[in-house]
């Protein structure tokens, strides 16, 4: 299948441990059934489903570090052909974000940044996040959130894409942004958003293509068409798992090869 993940990580022990992470395992159907990934079991996954490439994720919250960049790094370089980071900042050490940006993200290695703003319970037009989205723009690389409801029982309000992200792609109007996890239920938000900005994109991370919403297959096909990439939130879904009813999304032959790592190609410069 030769396909993309824009949205994985090889969680670690203490991102395992915090509280929210029973909420959210209970959304996957797997409470109390939960092991950290490694990075042949995560090869293993990928293989299973025919994904070439997955781009994991360091988080860093208010209570720390739960993956950390360094991590992400070592991962990489255990399969430098199958694996990309996306690096992490602590947004209230706006200084330092900005220099683990300018030391991390090389384009190369390190292909963006992202941020899980119901992490912080504060929305992305915050004035925390602005030096971050500079760097990614003088970096060349996109910068990555999560949009939409949250399976944690955290306030989905900062998902919401208008008036939050719209704010942001206003103010930066050279960052490339990419909304993980679909959006649900702002699916016109996201309508909005992609008639009025070609910077802006999507990915279907934590959703099995089976379930996606209807507005949003549609838009999949309208207007989203080269803009949505996929994802899958691993190790919370597996990959064979998010891809179950691709045949049945009825989508053309360049749209679904689009889907499946055209577009990461071109927005991550893969």
């Amino acid at each position: 299948m030769h396909a993309i993940d824009v949205w994985a990580q090889i969680t670690t022990d203490r991102m395992a441990r915090q509280p929210w992470m029973e909420t959210l395992l209970r959304w996957t159907g797997k409470p109390g059934d939960f092991s950290v990934p490694t990075v042949p079991s995560t090869l293993a996954a990928m293989d299973k489903a025919g994904v070439d490439m997955a781009l994991l994720s360091a988080w860093h919250g208010p209570q720390g570090s739960l993956v950390s960049n360094e991590e992400v790094s070592a991962y990489i370089d255990a399969a430098p052909t199958r694996f990309r980071g996306l690096a992490t900042v602590d947004i209230t050490d706006p200084m330092q974000a900005v220099r683990d940006i300018r030391q991390w993200v090389d384009g190369q290695k390190f292909v963006g940044v992202r941020v899980a703003p119901w992490l912080w319970d504060l929305p992305p037009n915050h004035r925390l996040y602005y030096p971050v989205y500079a760097a990614c723009v003088d970096a060349g690389v996109p910068f990555c959130t999560q949009i939409g409801h949250t399976g944690p029982l955290k306030r989905s309000e900062t998902g919401r894409p208008i008036p939050y992200l719209e704010d942001v792609l206003l103010d930066f109007p050279e960052l490339v942004v990419v909304g993980g996890h679909v959006g649900f239920p702002w699916i016109d938000e996201l309508v909005s958003l992609s008639v009025k900005f070609p910077n802006f994109h999507i990915d279907t991370s934590a959703y099995a293509l089976h379930r996606l919403p209807p507005d949003f297959v549609s838009y999949m096909k309208g207007v989203g068409r080269g803009r949505v990439m996929f994802g899958t939130n691993w190790p919370m879904l597996t990959p064979a798992q998010c891809l179950k009813g691709l045949a049945d999304l009825g989508l053309k032959a360049e749209d679904e090869e689009a889907f499946l790592r055209g577009t990461a190609k071109r927005v991550f410069n893969l």
